[in-house]
């Protein structure tokens, strides 16, 4: 079952990054080798120049070769992009980082437990709401029958919301975290009740479009009829390994979209962490001020978590995965540095080690 979106934030030395894309095309090959996945992308991201290795192929046992302008499904990374959607949102006066809960959902949504009156965006996105991880499994299932359907998006989260937000809190509120794909969807469900479109629609105009995110999407990447990209696998009982063709059962159910569906080229990915970087450096660019990106890179309520990043030292970083595809990410703006190892290929623990000694080799 996929319902779990992996929001691991896997930790490595910290170290400056040099290299050439002939080179990163040799470590991808040894990634490959030693994680077993179909296919590997590997980019090292240094001063705003992006060198991209890729090497296996779009399915297991297939002929189509992984191209350096392949799209790679994102997972939990998506966190990242969602708490950038809000601060893009509270500067246009949109909304508000203290706005609460029940400020937008309670009017839709009756028998909220009083314990969320007070959980603000900040909350949510820091994973300090008390919400559940995610919906029980039967829910999900059916989450997933309605993505396939017609049922505005917009419904489905709304309804979504409802299921976690009359239920208690899971752990106390602000004083302990809760990794929750959950609270993120609620983010989503009350941006679109502010703004009347959906997270995807905000997405496009608000993110991908203003910095020229050309391959960014949302789902499996790819056509079902055709190799065109890569494909994510999933583990076999015994052992092997099998492509899942984009469609229903290639992605968590679209109503998680906020918490991780976004798919994107590494090059195009390389764009977003550069702004990214050059904010929380404190530049002041026209997409977002640098109050907003020091916001989103630090822990609102101590711990280690900010908005949508891991946080060690002068590192960011996060881990996506959706059962079916796992990239890390590692950024060190400070450095104007970053690594990405990303896999078609869901087997977290088979692939973790590969992953680390690809990240410490792209940031040394």
């Amino acid at each position: 079952m996929r319902n779990f979106l992996a929001g691991l934030v896997f930790m490595v030395g910290a170290s400056s990054a040099q290299g050439q894309s002939g080179e990163l095309a040799d470590l991808a090959a040894q990634t490959l080798d030693a994680s077993g996945a179909p296919a590997v992308g590997v980019m090292r991201l240094e001063d705003g120049e992006p060198a991209i290795g890729v090497a296996g192929s779009r399915a297991f046992r297939g002929d189509a070769p992984v191209g350096e302008d392949d799209l790679w499904h994102m997972g939990s990374n998506t966190k990242a992009m969602t708490a950038v959607l809000v601060a893009r949102l509270v500067e246009q006066g949109v909304v508000r980082w203290e706005d609460t809960v029940t400020g937008y959902l309670g009017s839709h949504i009756e028998d909220i437990d009083p314990s969320f009156a007070n959980v603000t965006f900040l909350h949510l996105l820091s994973h300090r709401s008390g919400l559940r991880a995610n919906v029980n499994n039967v829910d999900m299932i059916r989450f997933g029958v309605r993505g396939a359907s017609d049922e505005p998006i917009t419904e489905q989260r709304l309804d979504y919301a409802r299921r976690v937000l009359t239920e208690t809190p899971q752990v106390r509120i602000e004083d302990e975290f809760l990794y929750s794909n959950a609270g993120y969807v609620v983010v989503g469900a009350m941006l679109e009740t502010a703004t009347g479109e959906s997270w995807e629609a905000l997405m496009r105009r608000e993110v991908f479009l203003p910095l020229g995110l050309e391959s960014a999407g949302f789902g499996a990447p790819g056509s079902s009829e055709a190799v065109d990209q890569p494909r994510g696998h999933r583990g076999g009982m015994f052992g092997g390994l099998t492509a899942v063709e984009p469609g229903p059962a290639a992605d968590n159910p679209p109503v998680l979209g906020p918490a991780g569906t976004v798919h994107l080229s590494l090059r195009d990915l390389a764009v977003y962490l550069d702004v990214v970087m050059a904010g929380m450096r404190g530049e002041q660019t026209d997409f977002l001020s640098a109050e907003s990106w020091q916001l989103i890179a630090t822990p609102p309520y101590g711990g280690d978590y900010a908005l949508g990043w891991g946080v060690q030292g002068d590192q960011r970083l996060h881990a996506g995965s959706n059962t079916m595809w796992f990239v890390q990410i590692v950024i060190e703006p400070e450095t104007d540095s970053a690594a990405v190892v990303a896999f078609n290929d869901g087997r977290i623990n088979r692939l973790q080690p590969a992953m680390v000694e690809a990240v410490q080799a792209l940031l040394n």
